[in-house]
């Protein structure tokens, strides 16, 4: 958690010309740490978490919760064979959309949080924390603004919960099978 802040700030940084949202123009990541921590302390480089652990605990329930329930319901249309691979794979698929869905508004919170510009305090200048950083892009920008990103945030989080949900569900088996039947 505490490097997202760092790279949040390395990711937004650009050249003037093409320069979008505040600037933090450091040199590198030991730069970024060094600058963050000289002027807002540790609680600066702690800044935007409050959106990050939200953000973590949602996805990690709606994963579990809709893998699941995508499972099973692939398992009663019998589009598979029992006990194939190819049910994980589709429960997988199902989630990773749910994943993407429900993630991404922590994630644009998030990215405010941490690329906001600061006071001399080290407070936000824009947002006084995860909750008025949701309400004020609800309102000033749309709900459908905290969706911002939502195709790139799939294309990294969807194969990550395909493959990790597979692979969990395919080790759970062989897992079992060895405790029944030492094979």
């Amino acid at each position: 958690m505490l490097a997202l802040n760092v790279k949040t700030h390395l990711q937004a940084q650009t050249v003037a010309a093409m320069a979008v949202g505040h600037q933090h123009n450091h040199q590198g990541v030991s730069s970024a740490f060094e600058t963050i921590y000289r002027k807002q302390g540790l609680v600066g480089l702690w800044r935007g978490v409050n959106g990050a652990v939200p953000r973590v605990m949602v996805g990690s329930a709606v994963q579990l919760a809709t893998f699941a329930s995508a499972k099973e319901w692939v398992e009663k249309l019998k589009w598979f064979k029992e006990g194939s691979w190819m049910v994980a794979l589709a429960g997988g698929m199902i989630s990773s959309v749910a994943v993407a869905v429900a993630m991404t508004p922590f994630d644009v919170v998030s990215t405010r949080l941490y690329n906001q510009p600061v006071d001399e305090r080290g407070m936000g200048k824009h947002y006084r924390g995860f909750l008025d950083c949701f309400v004020q892009i609800s309102r000033k920008e749309g709900i459908l603004a905290l969706y911002k990103g939502i195709g790139p945030a799939y294309l990294r989080l969807g194969p990550h919960t395909i493959l990790s949900l597979l692979f969990w569900d395919e080790l759970r088996k062989l897992t079992y099978r060895h405790q029944q039947h030492g094979v």
